[in-house]
């Protein structure tokens, strides 16, 4: 992985969409920041890319608003960091399937080259649409912009949905593939570039107390959970084409279900840890079609209450049809079959509206094979658990037996808690400035391959299939709850969900 303290960047910025919400939200205000902590090179080269007419001063001057927009007061001149390193701005305004957008665009480039350190190396960051991915790929090859010539580089950054299905996908591989080496492509899942996300292989791989743990011997199970309190907002339409399962299930959990259960890797360069990934997603059990009703449930929200505010059901939702089966909730027992993990059940849920926002991994440990104790003694204890609170609150919480105060002998759970905020004085970076100075610097440790994103869909591509067919039934759950109570039947009897 890189180090944001020492930086080499000799590449120039081509953003595509570069007057839409993405670049404006978060790629303009992640340069800014990379400015303002020192990590940009002097004269950076910003090309912006979009069908909105700008000249070039214009696309500098909507950069600079949508910075000062993003501000919260937390980092004073980082507006002005960007002035400050002499940022070059150019603009080309055009259709991106239309080849005179890409002769301009490559002009620009020639032109910028002459004077720009590091002329010939470029990165192409795809903030559009997902059904112009392999258009604009193919328009850069076919202009000659997709090539390397030593010891230049060019790179594709592209956001996620990374297809729609399993065979879409191939086939969206298959088209990048014709104009770019799989080397040169960079998917983005900005979950990975989450400290506490990248905290799991810390905690795992550099604590000889944990890793000698981490296994069936044991483990009983393990809860990864992803909720949030919002509903789909303004997005409903795009969510009607998406649902749980490939909004979170197929990208986010994947990529958190495999840090948190892979082997060790050799060592923590890219593809040695994106290898154990991909074993271990390999590794999952395919949930039959006769199974699916048995280990998946799925559901969507209605109406309820939230913070004492009522708020609509989905299905009342702007942009979401009135009998739409789209699944806002999704929960699911998967088995891992391999030498570490056999026999102990992965469950995961993601959902909207739920009763907090959360992101967890919990790992639930065996119960201690015999009490020499009296019931009453031990009533309100349970099993130890090692929790990883991944957002909002980011930290991991040890809990353990101890004795009650007391003349009696009584056991109950207490913790051990570290959080980020008061163990480090350091601010972790916003996940868009990782993965930009990554995607820069040529790490692709927080960028997902071609094999990692086939194999997320083929686990996830049998339960699309189940719920087109209506298997199994999509439940209604009220707004501000924590689902549908059948998912607490996919747990062992006697486990229940961390809901805290």
């Amino acid at each position: 992985m890189s180090d944001g303290a020492h930086v080499s960047i000799t590449a120039g910025l081509v953003v595509f969409g570069a007057s839409g919400d993405l670049a404006n939200r978060k790629l303009y205000p992640a340069l800014a920041s990379l400015a303002a902590r020192g990590q940009l090179p002097s004269h950076f080269q910003l090309i912006g890319v979009a069908r909105t007419e700008f000249d070039d001063a214009g696309f500098a001057s909507m950069v600079a608003e949508a910075v000062e927009e993003a501000g919260d007061g937390d980092e004073p001149g980082r507006a002005k960091a960007l002035a400050a390193r002499d940022v070059k701005y150019r603009y080309v305004a055009g259709d991106f399937d239309a080849p005179a957008t890409f002769e301009r665009l490559t002009e620009v480039i020639n032109e910028c080259d002459i004077h720009r350190v590091g002329a010939g190396s470029w990165i192409f960051y795809l903030a559009t649409l997902p059904s112009l991915f392999a258009t604009v790929a193919e328009r850069l090859a076919g202009v000659g912009l997709a090539a390397e010539h030593a010891p230049t580089y060019r790179r594709l950054i592209i956001e996620k949905p990374f297809g729609h299905d399993l065979e879409s996908a191939r086939r969206l591989n298959a088209d990048l593939h014709r104009c770019f080496d799989e080397q040169q492509i960079f998917r983005i899942d900005h979950y990975l570039a989450k400290d506490t996300v990248q905290n799991i292989l810390a905690l795992r791989f550099t604590n000889s107390i944990f890793e000698p743990l981490w296994n069936r011997r044991y483990v009983d199970h393990v809860q990864i959970t992803v909720a949030e309190e919002l509903g789909v907002e303004h997005r409903g339409s795009f969510y009607e084409n998406a649902g749980a399962i490939r909004d979170i299930v197929q990208n986010h959990m994947m990529q958190v279900l495999a840090l948190t259960g892979m082997e060790p890797p050799t060592s923590l360069q890219a593809d040695a840890i994106r290898d154990e990934k991909v074993k271990l997603l390999r590794s999952i059990r395919p949930i039959a079609r006769s199974r699916i009703a048995r280990s998946v449930v799925r559901g969507q929200y209605a109406g309820g209450t939230i913070d004492g505010a009522s708020v609509p059901s989905y299905r009342d939702e702007p942009g979401v049809a009135p009998d739409s089966e789209t699944e806002t909730f999704v929960a699911a027992r998967l088995e891992i079959d391999n030498w570490r993990w056999a026999g102990v059940p992965f469950y995961i849920r993601t959902g909207k509206r739920l009763g907090a926002r959360v992101t967890r991994v919990v790992l639930r440990y065996r119960p201690v094979p015999h009490l020499p104790l009296p019931k009453r003694a031990i009533e309100s204890m349970e099993p130890n658990a090692m929790t990883l609170e991944i957002q909002p609150r980011e930290g991991i919480t040890q809990s353990f037996a101890a004795k009650v105060p007391g003349s009696e002998f009584q056991v109950r759970n207490v913790a051990l808690a570290f959080e980020y905020e008061s163990g480090f004085s350091e601010q972790p970076p916003e996940a868009y400035e990782r993965v930009l100075l990554d995607a820069l610097l040529g790490d692709a440790t927080l960028f997902i391959r071609a094999d990692e994103v086939d194999q997320a869909w083929t686990i996830v591509d049998p339960m699309l299939e189940s719920f087109a067919a209506d298997e199994p039934p999509l439940r209604l759950y009220p707004a501000g709850s924590w689902g549908p109570p059948e998912s607490d039947e996919l747990l062992h009897r006697g486990d229940h969900w961390v809901n805290e």
